[in-house]
Parts: structure tokens; C-alpha cells; sequence
């Protein structure tokens, strides 16, 4: 959730991207002494289709231009602390890079709806563009 009190404006309102409250409506449940998602069907059917997310960017790297990072439905607020569960982050691979920004972007790319990732991540865009 986006707090009230933080620096940064909440996600501007957009009908043309998919929202969170689709992709965090999934719960988990325990195999193997492991925690994995259980989504429902409207949440999988979204896998292997080409979406637009809109969200803060969190590199991975270093840089001002980023090919890889997570986008996350609540702005940063802490360069230690991840800003919510694997269900308010997408992994996002684009085509070419995009310049780091601490305000919403929105990115369209082909999402996948990951059933077993090692590194505990429920989502990923690929080819990703960014979009205004």
C-alpha cells in the first residue's frame, strides 16, 4: 500500500495498463517446506500475453540507464528495504535501456506469470518498451 505519508505521489489513475489489484490478488500456499503462489484464473490467464504495467522502477544495477529492474507498485523509500511481497513487483528485461526515474513509468511487454522462480519473484515482462 502507498502511504499517506510518503514523499512521492501514489500512481497516477490509467485504464490502459493492467492494474495491481489484478496481479496482488494471489495467495500462497506451502510445498515442501517452501512458500509458492496459488493465483487464481484470472490472474493466470494473463500469462504469456503482451501487457502495460505502470510502476516505480527499482534498479538492479548501477547506472543512470537500466535494462533490467523491478517495477514496483509503491515508490522506494528506503535503498535497503524492498517496498512490498513478490505479488507488488514485476521483473522487467526491455529492449533497450531506459533512464533511471524516481516518477511512475509504464512500460508494455510480453508478462509472464512465474510458477516456481528461485528467486521468489511471481512476475516478469520481456521485451519490455517503455510507454508515455
Amino acid at each position: 500500500m502507498h502511504s499517506a505519508n510518503s514523499p512521492f505521489a501514489p500512481l497516477p489513475k490509467r485504464t490502459d495498463v493492467l492494474p495491481w489489484s489484478v496481479l496482488t490478488d494471489v495467495k500462497t500456499r506451502v510445498v515442501n517446506k517452501r512458500l509458492m503462489p496459488s493465483y487464481p484464473a484470472a490472474v493466470q490467464a494473463l500469462n504469456d500475453t503482451p501487457r502495460r504495467i505502470q510502476g516505480f522502477m527499482m534498479p538492479l544495477e548501477p547506472g543512470e540507464k537500466q535494462t533490467h529492474f523491478l517495477l514496483t507498485s509503491v515508490p522506494l523509500t528506503c535503498a535497503f528495504c524492498t517496498p512490498g511481497g513478490p505479488e507488488s513487483m514485476v521483473e522487467v528485461f526491455t529492449k533497450s535501456p531506459v533512464k533511471y526515474t524516481m516518477d511512475p513509468v509504464v512500460v508494455e511487454g510480453h508478462l509472464t506469470v512465474l510458477a516456481d522462480d528461485p528467486f521468489g519473484l511471481y512476475y516478469r515482462i520481456k521485451d519490455a518498451v517503455p510507454v508515455k
